[in-house]
Parts: C-alpha cells; sequence; structure tokens
C-alpha cells in the first residue's frame, strides 16, 4: 500500500464499529471504511500504473529502460513516499547548524534523518548516474576540456525524474536538477583536472557517499534581471580567464537552493557592470578546500518558503572564495544558458507533469471510494470531467517535456536541424512555462475533487504539491521572463519561422488552418507597439505551448482521447459524443 505523503498509513484507522446497538456499523465508521479502501486502493508501483508513461517510452524507444523505471515506481510509491511525508512536517524542516562543538565554523545544514532516507531512494534510481553513459573524446592533454562524443539519455534520465518528482519535491528534486547542470557543464567545459576532481562524486548513486550540486545566480538587486549582478571575480595570478583558471569570489547571493552542496555553480562579475550579462563568468565553487577547511563563504540565514520546504534555501555571502573557470570567462553567461538553465527547465517541467500525474492518481483513486447522494462521485459528469481534464492535462505535459529531451539529444551529439534547433529555442521556454500553470490547475482540481478534505494537509499529498508547484512556477524563470524571451528571440533571431514550420511537419498538416492563424498573429504581434505586443503574447503564448504539446502527443495513437480534451485550450469543444467518449475513456 502507498501512503500518500502526509496521509495517515491505513493501520492507523480505525475499524468499522457498531452502532450503540452494537448490531450496525455507524455512518461515521462506514465513512471512514472508504477512505481506508481509498488508501488500499493506491498504486504500489507508480510506473506500473501509468500507462501513458507506458505509452511514450514505447514511443521513444526505452524499452530496454522498462527494469529501472519499474524500480523507481515501486521506489517513489514506498520508502520515497513515506519519507517525504515525514520530512515534510514542519518540525522536521533543516536548520542553520553552522558552527561545531567548539566554534569552528562548518556551514553546515541539519537535517532529519528521513531527510537521508529520500535521498537514498531517489538517487538509488541511478538518475544521475545515467548521465555517466556520455562518451567522452579523451584524446585532449594539457588540460584542455574533454567534449562529449555521443549524448546524454535525457529522455530516460527526465522519465525518472517524474516518477520521483510524485513525492513532490522531497528534499532533493530541485538538487537533482542542479546536479544535472553541473554534470553537463563539466562534460561540455571542464577540464580534466575539474572532471576527475568532481564528476565522479556527481555520478555516484549512492546517497551517502556522492556529492551534490547546486547553482546560485539571483542577486536581491537583480533576481530576474541577471545583468544587474555585482558579485565579483577577481584573478588569481595572471591568466587569460581560460578555463580552468583560478578567481577569487566576493559578494552576496541572495536565493541559494541546496544550500549546503558540495559544490556550486555561480556567476560572478569579471567586467564592469555597464557590460550587462557579458561581463558575467562562469564559475565552480567547491564548499571545501583541499585541507579540508570550508572555502570561502557563510550561509547568512535560511529562506522560509512556500513550497520545497524540506531543501535548504538560502542567502550566502562569498568573501575571496576560490573557484575555477568553467569555460572561458568571457562565455559565462552563453554557457550558463545553453546549459545549466535549459537543463533546469526540462527538470522543472518534467516535475510539473509529475504534480499533475499524481493530482490524478489520488483524485481518481477518491472519486472511487468517496460515496455522495447514494454514489461514487465518480460517477457525476461534472467530476468525471474535472479527472479527465487533470490526466489529460498531465498527459500534456509528459508529452511536450519528453520530446523536447529529445531533441536535446540532437542538439548535443550535432544531429538537430536549424528548424528544429529554432522550434527548441520557443519550444522549451513556452513548454517550462505552460506545464507550471497547467500542473497548478491540475492540483487545484484534485484538491477540488477531495473537497474539504484537499484542503488538509495531514489527508493527502496535494496540498504539499500545491506548495511546491508555486515555487517551480517562479524558478528558472517566471511566466513574464519566459515570455519577454520568447518575444525577444522571435524579434532579434527570427526562430519563430523554425517553430512554425516544425509544428506543421509534426503534425502532418492536420490543423492547418488554426496553425496558420496564429503564425500569422504572431508575426502582426512582432510589428506591434511594445505594450501591445506584450501583452497579446500572454495568450498566444499560451496557444504556442499548447500547439507545442499536441504534436508532441500526435504520433501516439493511445493517447488520443488526451489529445483531444488538450485541444480545449485552443477552442471550447462542442459536448458531443466525441467529447463524452474521451472523458470516459481517461477514467479509471
Amino acid at each position: 500500500m502507498l501512503a500518500s505523503a502526509a496521509e495517515p498509513p491505513a493501520a492507523v484507522l480505525p475499524a468499522s464499529s457498531g452502532g450503540p446497538g452494537g448490531d450496525a456499523p455507524s455512518a461515521a465508521a462506514a465513512g471512514r471504511d472508504a477512505l481506508a479502501a481509498w488508501l488500499e486502493a493506491q498504486p504500489v508501483d507508480l510506473y506500473a500504473d501509468d500507462a501513458d508513461l507506458a505509452a511514450l517510452v514505447a514511443h521513444h524507444r526505452l524499452s530496454a529502460r522498462i527494469p529501472a523505471l519499474r524500480a523507481a515506481g515501486r521506489a517513489v510509491a514506498g520508502p520515497l513516499d513515506a519519507a517525504a511525508r515525514e520530512n515534510d512536517l514542519p518540525r522536521n524542516h533543516p536548520v542553520l547548524d553552522a558552527w561545531d562543538g567548539i566554534g569552528r565554523h562548518t556551514a553546515g545544514v541539519a537535517h532529519h534523518p528521513t531527510y537521508g532516507a529520500a535521498g537514498r531512494a531517489i538517487y538509488g534510481t541511478g538518475i544521475m548516474a545515467a548521465y555517466g553513459e556520455v562518451g567522452v573524446d579523451g584524446r585532449a592533454r594539457g588540460g584542455a576540456p574533454r567534449r562529449p562524443v555521443t549524448a546524454a539519455p535525457h529522455r530516460f534520465i527526465l522519465s525518472l525524474f517524474y516518477l520521483t518528482a510524485q513525492a513532490g519535491e522531497a528534499g532533493h528534486n530541485c538538487p537533482l536538477a542542479c546536479d544535472a547542470g553541473a554534470i553537463r557543464t563539466l562534460q561540455h567545459l571542464g577540464t580534466a583536472e575539474q572532471q576527475t576532481a568532481f564528476l565522479p562524486g556527481l555520478l555516484d548513486p549512492d546517497f551517502d557517499t556522492n556529492m551534490t550540486a547546486s547553482q546560485f545566480l539571483t542577486e536581491v538587486q537583480g533576481g530576474s534581471d541577471v545583468g544587474a549582478n555585482a558579485v565579483r571575480a577577481t584573478p588569481v595570478g595572471e591568466h587569460d580567464g581560460g578555463a580552468g583558471s583560478a578567481w577569487s569570489i566576493s559578494g552576496e547571493k541572495w536565493f541559494c537552493s541546496n544550500a549546503d552542496a558540495d559544490v556550486f555553480l555561480l556567476t560572478a562579475r569579471v567586467a564592469d557592470p555597464a557590460t550587462g550579462t557579458k561581463g558575467l563568468g562562469l564559475f565552480l565553487v567547491p564548499r571545501a578546500l583541499p585541507d579540508g577547511s570550508v572555502n570561502g563563504f557563510r550561509i547568512r540565514r535560511l529562506k522560509e518558503k512556500l513550497g520545497t520546504r524540506s531543501m535548504a534555501s538560502g542567502e550566502i555571502d562569498f568573501t575571496d572564495a576560490r573557484a575555477t573557470a568553467l569555460g572561458p570567462v568571457r562565455d559565462g553567461f552563453k554557457h550558463v544558458m545553453e546549459l545549466v538553465i535549459t537543463t533546469s527547465r526540462l527538470f522543472n517541467a518534467a516535475g510539473c507533469a509529475a504534480h499533475a500525474r499524481r493530482a490524478w492518481v489520488v483524485a481518481s483513486t477518491y472519486a472511487q471510494h468517496r460515496t455522495a447522494f447514494g454514489q461514487p462521485i465518480g460517477q457525476f459528469p461534472l467530476v468525471a470531467e474535472t479527472l479527465a481534464w487533470i490526466r489529460a492535462d498531465a498527459v500534456a505535459c509528459l508529452a511536450s517535456t519528453l520530446m523536447l529531451a529529445g531533441l536535446q539529444e540532437e542538439l548535443d551529439d550535432g544531429s538537430i536541424s536549424e528548424t528544429d534547433a529554432a522550434f527548441f529555442r520557443v519550444a522549451v521556454n513556452l513548454n517550462k512555462l505552460q506545464t507550471s500553470v497547467m500542473a497548478h490547475d491540475a492540483v487545484n482540481r484534485g484538491i477540488e475533487v477531495l473537497g474539504g478534505n484537499g484542503a488538509i494537509e495531514s489527508f493527502s499529498v496535494l496540498p504539499r504539491l500545491l506548495r511546491d508547484n508555486v515555487v517551480y512556477e517562479n524558478w528558472e524563470g517566471s511566466h513574464n521572463v519566459l515570455r519577454a524571451q520568447v518575444l525577444r528571440d522571435c524579434a532579434r533571431m527570427g526562430v519563430h519561422v523554425g517553430f512554425f514550420d516544425a509544428l506543421a511537419a509534426r503534425l502532418g498538416g492536420a490543423h492547418a488552418e488554426a496553425l496558420a492563424a496564429d503564425r500569422a498573429a504572431l508575426e502582426a504581434l512582432l510589428e506591434a507597439p511594445g505594450a501591445v505586443r506584450d501583452l497579446g503574447f500572454r495568450r498566444l503564448g499560451a496557444r504556442m505551448a499548447i500547439w507545442v504539446m499536441v504534436a508532441a502527443m500526435a504520433p501516439v495513437p493511445a493517447l488520443d482521447d488526451a489529445r483531444f480534451l488538450v485541444m480545449r485550450h485552443l477552442a471550447e469543444l462542442p459536448i458531443d459524443d466525441a467529447y463524452l467518449g474521451a472523458v470516459a475513456a481517461l477514467q479509471r
């Protein structure tokens, strides 16, 4: 049995008891028995329970990965979910523990034992170890970067992440995205020395011996305006700022998730602030120096967040912290966007798909066991429609993210076409935005199905998923920042041409008239005055994101009903036999 995060195990629920005369169960006992049956109905293997994921696994030719996915599905439903539930209780949140008993600075964070239990379950899936499948050119000499010659299996990794994130952020799923960014940056840019020092630890699947990473970009005065960052990097010795060069970092970072990581990736200024993002380098800062002492930083305090509370986020001051450049410092921001932020946006989208899916699992099983007015509530048409919407949107979020993960593999190995590269640049940002919006709505709808019980933190995982999802919505680019970036890329680079061309090709001529209308609308917006353009893109950008999802589901016949219902985001669907059939097909 799966005891959902923040759900009491069925064993603690009282059994039916007789009424005052002892000869018939009371109404309360019958209701409680129904809730116990709901808990017992939770899947014990989140992979085996997910026919939509199975269809996408087959489509993306991941069948050889099924044993690993099944193992992850069982781990998430069992030990991970239980540990995440316990670890998220307010009394078990991380606390700053920065000094040892004799007054030595440790920059430590104290965690409840369930934090380690969750970490063992997540990393034990092999999710970060899979990046070790990347082939690296070993011919480079003299500390030069050894470039990957084969791509990472992004679709498999994000399928695993989709499973682990169904337990919520759980204290580790944000660090996983940070780990992934660090691993990819080291594989693409790291010198032989940097790779040797950090990659084995980051790839280690054993949480008790591995290393974790974090990425610190945000500063209090800048936020999304990274070009306003002021943390300073000063060269150590004489060098040209090339890969692996030595630097000293000083200044304040405002939002530092996974604050107790073993290695930090951060941006720091190597040129005058007037140069904006062009003056930022990308640096690797180890937590500990070679002698074991803490590097030059202090955690000022931990953040009290709405969600992702099991994971330590803090404010950190750097004072002459030792660092090395990841790639040439002149290309720092470019590398941040390509290897760190894009990676995190894909992970973020997969996590949102997971939230939506888990909302459907909890709500659909509840609707089978909760009765009202003489029948299970899932038999009421409005509840059935709500459940169908949740499932359809969850499928759409996962399908688009796996499609984009496949394009990331093509980018990595250099096989992607110019058209698909343009499509990816637009779609990865719109997908991050739209998946978080749809997941928020999906979890909210799941709470609606549970009624008043849905608002109770101890009753189900859904309140925690909703809180975590709000954080996901603002990580790695808030909605308006992403809209602005897409508009800027379309205006400056014309990437919308490749975006719509790729969509048309993937849809094979279907919806040609609607696609052409949206393409013309975007081209008109790009010529409009600033406020008209920006405000008009709010709606059009959402439509473009939905087209990405529809295209991702189109070649998978098993997803036709979900794809049909996702089209409701583009136009109101008539309530006819086709609509009712799709709603019925998406029930348990």
